[in-house]
C-alpha cells in the first residue's frame, strides 16, 4: 500500500509538472528571447539571425535580441547556450562548425549532440572559389588544379580560421584534386578577404554573402561554387564538380538550437515561427540578397543532419591531419 501511495504521488507530481510545462508553452514567449550568434557581426550567420529575429519578433509579439559571443571556433557561444536555462529564452544559430569542432577540439565542455535541442535547419549559403584577376590569371577549376600540380606548395588559399567551412572547402578540394596548397588561416573572413584583394594570398572559398559584391565589381573572379548544384545568387558560375572536380560537394548550413531539456512545445513553437518567417516574401528577398537559400526542417531532421555531418567531417579532419594551431 505504501509503495502504491508513493507511486500515485509521483504520478500526480509528474502530471502537475507536465501541466505547468504546457501552460508555460501556451503563454510563450512572455519576455524577450536572446539569440546567440557565436561569431562576430557582419557575416552570413549574423545576417541570417538578425533577419529572422526581426520577422519572428513580429509574429510572436516579442523581441528576439541578437547577441554576438565569438571565439574558439564558435565554442564560447555554444557553451554559453548549452548552460542556459532550458526555457526557450536563449537560443543559438550554428553552422558546420557545430559538426566539425568535436574532431578538432579535445577539451570542449559541451556535447553538440547531447546538450542541445535542435529547432530547425534555417538556410544554406554556398561558398564560392574566388581569385584576384589582377594577380592571378586563371579562369577555371581545371586551371587551378594544373597550376597547383605544376608548383606544389606554392599557391595559397585563405580562410576565416581552422575548421570553418571556408577552410574545409579548401581541404576537401586539395584532397580530391590531390594537390598541395598552403592554407593561410585568419581571424575572420574580413581580414582574409582583405589580403586576397591585396594579392597576399591566391585563392579563397569564401561565402557568397561576402564575395558577391567584389565579384560584381570585378575585383574578384568567381571560378566555381561548392554545392552540387549552381547557386541562384551566381547562376552563371559552375559548380566545382562541373568545372573540373567531379564528385566535389560542400554545402555550408545554418541551424537553430536551444538548450537540451527545452520543452518540446516551446521547441515546436519556435520551429513553426522560424519556418513561417522563412516563407515571408520580404525575408526571402533579404536572404536571397545575401546568397542565402532558406530551407526549414523538423527538429528531428536537423538532429539527423548534425549527426551525419559530424561523422563525415571527422573522417576528413583525420585524413588531412587538421589541428587547431
Amino acid at each position: 500500500m505504501r509503495i502504491t501511495r508513493v507511486l500515485a504521488r509521483a504520478m500526480l507530481a509528474a502530471g502537475f509538472l507536465l501541466g505547468a510545462a504546457g501552460a508555460h508553452a501556451a503563454g510563450y514567449p512572455e519576455r524577450p528571447v536572446k539569440w546567440v550568434v557565436p561569431f562576430p557581426p557582419g557575416g552570413a550567420m549574423d545576417a541570417i539571425a538578425r533577419t529572422l529575429a526581426e520577422a519572428m519578433g513580429r509574429k510572436l509579439g516579442t523581441s528576439f535580441i541578437v547577441e554576438n559571443r565569438p571565439g574558439a571556433g564558435g565554442n564560447i557561444g555554444a557553451s554559453t547556450v548549452a548552460r542556459a536555462a532550458p526555457d526557450g529564452y536563449t537560443i543559438m544559430i550554428a553552422a558546420n562548425g557545430m559538426a566539425v569542432n568535436p574532431a578538432l577540439y579535445h577539451d570542449m565542455n559541451y556535447d553538440p549532440q547531447k546538450d542541445f535541442a535542435p529547432i530547425s535547419l534555417l538556410a544554406i549559403v554556398p561558398n564560392v572559389l574566388v581569385t584576384n584577376p589582377q594577380r592571378n590569371d586563371v579562369h577555371s577549376v581545371a586551371d587551378v588544379i594544373a597550376q597547383a600540380k605544376a608548383k606544389p606548395g606554392r599557391y595559397t588559399y585563405a580562410s576565416a580560421g581552422v575548421g570553418t567551412s571556408i577552410h574545409l572547402a579548401g581541404e576537401l578540394f586539395a584532397s580530391m584534386a590531390q594537390v598541395d596548397m598552403l592554407h593561410v588561416p585568419y581571424k575572420g573572413s574580413g581580414p582574409a578577404m582583405a589580403d586576397l584583394l591585396g594579392g597576399q594570398v591566391d585563392y579563397m572559398f569564401d561565402s557568397i554573402t561576402s564575395a558577391k559584391p567584389h565579384i560584381l565589381a570585378g575585383k574578384l573572379r568567381a571560378l566555381a561554387v561548392t554545392p552540387s548544384k549552381r547557386s541562384s545568387a551566381l547562376p552563371d558560375v559552375p559548380t566545382v564538380a562541373e568545372a573540373g572536380l567531379p564528385g566535389y560537394e560542400l554545402l555550408p548550413w545554418f541551424g537553430a538550437f536551444a538548450p537540451a531539456g527545452t520543452p518540446p512545445e516551446i521547441v515546436q513553437k519556435l520551429n513553426t515561427s522560424m519556418r513561417e518567417a522563412m516563407a515571408d516574401p520580404k525575408v526571402k528577398d533579404t536572404l536571397d540578397s545575401i546568397g542565402a537559400e532558406p530551407v526549414g526542417s523538423t527538429p528531428d531532421e536537423l538532429r539527423a543532419h548534425l549527426a551525419k555531418e559530424t561523422s563525415q567531417w571527422a573522417v576528413l579532419v583525420k585524413e588531412r591531419g587538421i589541428k587547431i594551431q
